[in-house]
């Protein structure tokens, strides 16, 4: 007869309430030590931090981790006081403490074959000698067993029956609107969205419909322009619930969300009564046009040009990589219409209208050709690639009504596109969990389903775990964005993690389905190519680590 692996709750939650310090000064002399590595006389150096970069970004996984240990403690706390801490959230806070605490001690992966571990972040043997407190050294022993994770496999299996894998957290309203999103995408894109991705087609105009018709384009947008008005933390339940069954689906949402951003801060008012009650109407499709051929994140080597003539732009150059860019109505272009600045103050932001087009003729529009980019995922809107030559937008198109400000505008979207990323993502990864799970449960091998041998059950246990820290951590960013403060660290490590965490669970879904995993039948097949993209776009993993790590290391002692 096998102890009880768990850590009772009233004893649980104080001990992780004591570990933070030490996980908070960890991270602190980490900090420091980093800093030191890439300074110079002048300041923080940014050749050194290049040549430093596996320390720089690490610095930033440990953070992360830092940060994400308190969300999930405040996450349990709050159910706690609301009387809604449930077995199973306690089993995912105790294994979330006890495995991201180990990693902190022992090395944080920031890739496959990536381990960033604490010497290679300055640390000595007396930092972590600190670190390890009679709670850390608690929870790292006690916290993530193979005990903990086969009681987590077999709550998550009774869960399965009801579709609950954890409280989420939210309040009353949010919880109706998460329910009424899950229904949508239960009843229009779970059954369907396997077969749109084999035939690499587009989403149909009855599903866009539906979800227009569900207020998903005008979520955000002010009511006096048309929407619901409601918060990023909305934002996040809606595309979360989308991307589980689909990521086309639930991305569609983004589009408008970036080009609603985009106008409602940066343009003028006349832009914001023409185009924002469209696009929360779903009436216009909007696309966001900013990367360029060998461009990649560096914007400020963008080279398409506007150039003015009389009442309005010619457009010239390359992009690439525009998600739903043929049924689009509506462009978010950036240009540079001053080529004697250099770098991002010549860039300007457009509202560039355009015919709607199909596969046939993806761009019925003069001065403006392109086509379709193949990808493995991510399908359902297609990618494509546009040449301007001489395309027209007229001069009411400047966002803003005045150039140079176009890298500005797009900044002042980041946090928001980062947050919904996130979201996104963990959308994915509770796709992932859903179909392993499923999986493991029904299939029979040497005499029972396979979820009883440790190593699938572990599996899915720690995807569990992962998948609602990355929750909270995104929740977390959503709500500072809601209260208006500044949330670019958090909304950087709340995507940085979750990409991560959906490539995981992604990857281990399919290792659990064998090989069927490897069959493009199994829905898990497309999965695992959705998530691949999420560590890519809206800057790439390293781009992140190396954004919050400048950001840390700029933070006053």
């Amino acid at each position: 007869m096998t102890t009880d692996p768990t850590i009772p709750i009233a004893e649980l939650l104080p001990l992780c309430r004591q570990a933070l310090p030490a996980a908070e000064r960890l991270t602190e002399s980490a900090r420091q030590r980093v800093r030191e590595l890439v300074s110079s006389r002048q300041g923080i150096d940014a050749g050194l931090i290049d040549r430093q970069q596996y320390a720089v970004h690490g610095l930033a996984w440990l953070a992360t981790y830092l940060e994400a240990l308190r969300q999930s403690l405040a996450w349990c706390e709050g159910l706690r006081d609301d009387g809604r801490l449930s077995e199973l959230d306690g089993l995912i806070l105790q294994a979330g403490f006890g495995g991201y605490l180990a990693e902190m001690a022992g090395g944080i992966a920031m890739s496959q074959v990536e381990i960033v571990r604490p010497a290679d972040l300055g640390l000595r043997e007396d930092d972590m000698r600190a670190f390890r407190t009679a709670a850390v050294a608690r929870l790292i022993g006690d916290g993530n067993t193979q005990g903990v994770r086969d009681r987590i496999a077999e709550r998550l299996a009774t869960a399965a029956e009801v579709g609950e894998f954890g409280e989420a957290g939210l309040d009353e309203t949010l919880s109706l609107v998460r329910a009424q999103f899950r229904r949508f995408t239960e009843d229009h894109v779970v059954g369907e969205a396997h077969g749109w991705h084999l035939r690499d087609e587009l989403i149909p105009m009855s599903v866009v419909d539906g979800m227009a018709e569900l207020g998903v384009f005008g979520l955000t947008i002010p009511e006096q322009y048309g929407g619901h008005g409601l918060g990023k933390t909305a934002m996040c339940v809606v595309s979360e619930e989308l991307c589980r069954g689909y990521i086309g689906v639930g991305s569609l949402g983004t589009r408008s969300e970036i080009a609603a951003e985009l106008i409602l801060h940066g343009g003028t008012e006349a832009q914001r009564q023409h185009w924002l009650p469209k696009i929360a109407s779903g009436e216009i499709l909007p696309t966001a046009v900013f990367t360029e051929p060998n461009v990649g994140s560096d914007l400020g080597s963008v080279r398409t040009r506007a150039v003015r003539d009389g009442e309005a732009y010619r457009i010239s150059g390359s992009k690439t990589w525009i998600t739903h860019a043929a049924r689009a109505d509506l462009m978010t272009l950036l240009a540079r219409t001053d080529t004697e600045q250099p770098g991002y103050r010549g860039l300007s932001m457009f509202l560039a209208a355009k015919p709607r087009g199909g596969d046939d003729e993806p761009f019925p529009a003069t001065g403006m050709s392109g086509g379709e980019i193949e990808v493995l995922g991510y399908r359902g809107m297609k990618e494509y690639e546009i040449a301007f030559d001489g395309f027209e937008v007229a001069t009411e198109g400047l966002l803003g009504g005045e150039e140079g400000n176009g890298f500005k505008q797009l900044m002042a979207t980041f946090e928001s596109a980062r947050i919904q990323t996130a979201a996104r993502a963990i959308g994915v990864a509770q796709n992932a969990l859903e179909l392993g799970l499923r999986y493991a449960m029904d299939r029979q091998q040497f005499g029972g389903p396979i979820l009883r041998f440790p190593r699938v059950g572990g599996k899915l246990a720690w995807m569990a775990v992962e998948t609602m820290l990355a929750r909270q951590l995104a929740y977390y960013a959503a709500r500072q964005k809601d209260q208006g403060r500044r949330c670019d660290l958090e909304a950087g490590m709340a995507k940085l993690l979750a990409a991560r965490v959906a490539w995981s669970a992604a990857d281990n879904a399919v290792q659990i389905h064998g090989g069927n995993g490897f069959s493009l039948e199994f829905p898990i097949s497309r999965v695992l190519c959705d998530a691949r993209i999420l560590n890519i776009f809206e800057g790439a993993g390293e781009i992140q680590a190396q954004v919050i790590a400048r950001r840390l290391m700029e933070q006053r002692n």
